[in-house]
């Protein structure tokens, strides 16, 4: 068997098992065309456009409303336990110098306009209102697959509480290193991380007056040394005296709450210790980092790490533009909910595919060359939608459309609000 056919069985399985934990009930005890299986691969492997043409590109003979009623009679958390359970499936053993690193950040999907709607946001800024779910995965940097993902309600964002929480329900049983940037610089957080066991960080930090105390008391230098203080709820003279750091937690405030500012999980006082590292950018510019990785990684290692962070913002946009996330088949919020879930495990089986393809290099070539993972996506989903596809025939395939490697490229970052893209043949949820 072939390795990519191994990967799908994998998947299979993964589809399978989920399916037989999830309650049965009425909904899908008459003999069907769309059974729960149908439906959850069909949204694998479905590309952009309509539901009629993906229908049509699966063989599948029924109608877009019919898919539609079907999807309603899923719940969204039997795509997260597919998702689980090809997570559990897959062996992903990249490491870096021992550790296997897992970026972390957020990123919004955005879903058609609907008042009513939990997921509805509306401010200042955007004074008619837009429905948009918030994303916060953890990202395998080198295996290039999403690991976890906390899925919320734009109004209700927590990233770090949403971090958190997959600590929390994650056993890491190799050494871990946790990649964050800026907006995860919270004590409680950093408690967490300490505490967890088998877990390092390594978290982008402000550095102007608004920093952490004892950051903000550094020069603006290379600097790389340990920093010591101790956390305390209670404002006693005796906490004054030992110049404790005070975080006013709100009375009504317990360990877990989800109240965003002055939130902390642990007794007071509460000492805490690890690295403060900054090192000067090609453009002039410093960044600090706090960390609790060892002093046998040096500043370079340390510069060399935080950079690999942005291996999830490239893995954000092949989530929305190569897979197609941008464009949802779906109004409601559980609906969106279900295709994040697919498209999440297309990425990873996508990813997994590609590292079993071997791009021959060109013996007198400028360039080395790789997958070109936006036709391996194409392709793969191809490969899901064919009944018994040859593993070793996409292999070929996706090896075919290999794209030169150009180091040290660059372009100005241009960020705009995005909205979500409607469609009058989309039916309603």
């Amino acid at each position: 068997m072939s390795s990519a056919n191994q990967i799908n069985a994998a998947l299979d399985y993964a589809i399978i098992s989920a399916i037989a934990k999830c309650d049965r009930g009425k909904d899908f005890s008459r003999k069907s065309a769309l059974s729960r299986d149908t439906i959850i691969r069909l949204l694998i492997g479905a590309e952009g456009g309509s539901l009629d043409k993906i229908l049509h590109a699966a063989g599948i003979k029924v109608t877009a409303s019919a898919v539609s009623q079907r999807r309603a009679q899923i719940d969204p958390a039997v795509f997260r336990a597919v998702f689980d359970n090809f997570i559990s499936a897959c062996a992903d053993s990249e490491l870096f110098r021992g550790y296997r690193l897992l970026a972390v950040d957020g990123t919004t999907i955005s879903l058609p306009r609907n008042p009513t709607s939990a997921s509805f946001v509306q401010h200042d800024g955007i004074p008619k209102g837009v429905n948009q779910l918030h994303v916060t995965p953890l990202y395998d940097i080198l295996g290039r697959i999403f690991a976890d993902v906390v899925i919320q309600p734009e109004p209700k964002k927590d990233e770090i509480g949403a971090l958190i929480a997959m600590l929390q329900r994650s056993d890491f049983d190799q050494k871990t290193l946790i990649i964050a940037d800026r907006g995860f610089e919270s004590y409680n957080l950093i408690a967490h991380l300490l505490e967890k066991p088998n877990t390092d960080f390594l978290i982008r930090v402000k550095q102007s007056h608004s920093a952490m105390r004892e950051v903000a008391k550094l020069p603006m230098m290379e600097v790389d040394c340990s920093i010591g203080f101790t956390i305390t709820t209670t404002q006693t003279n005796e906490d004054k005296e030992k110049h404790y750091i005070h975080l006013q937690v709100p009375k009504k405030s317990k360990a877990g709450s989800k109240t965003r500012r002055g939130r902390w999980d642990f007794p007071s006082p509460y000492p805490m210790r690890f690295r403060i590292c900054r090192f000067l950018l090609d453009n002039g510019e410093f960044e600090t980092v706090a960390t609790s990785l060892p002093s046998s990684f040096t500043l370079e290692d340390i510069k060399i790490l935080y950079h690999l962070r942005w291996g999830i913002e490239t893995g954000f946009r092949d989530l929305k533009y190569t897979l197609g996330l941008i464009n949802l088949h779906g109004k409601s919020d559980a609906f969106a909910q279900q295709e994040i879930y697919a498209s999440l495990i297309a990425f990873n089986f996508a990813s997994r595919v590609c590292r079993e393809v071997i791009v021959r290099q060109p013996k007198d070539g400028v360039y080395a060359y790789k997958v070109n993972f936006k036709m391996a996506v194409m392709l793969c989903k191809e490969f899901l939608r064919t009944p018994k596809a040859d593993g070793e025939k996409l292999l070929r395939e996706i090896a075919r459309y290999a794209v030169p490697i150009r180091p040290n490229r660059q372009d100005e970052r241009n960020l705009k609000v995005k909205g979500f893209a409607g469609f009058v043949y989309r039916v309603a949820a």
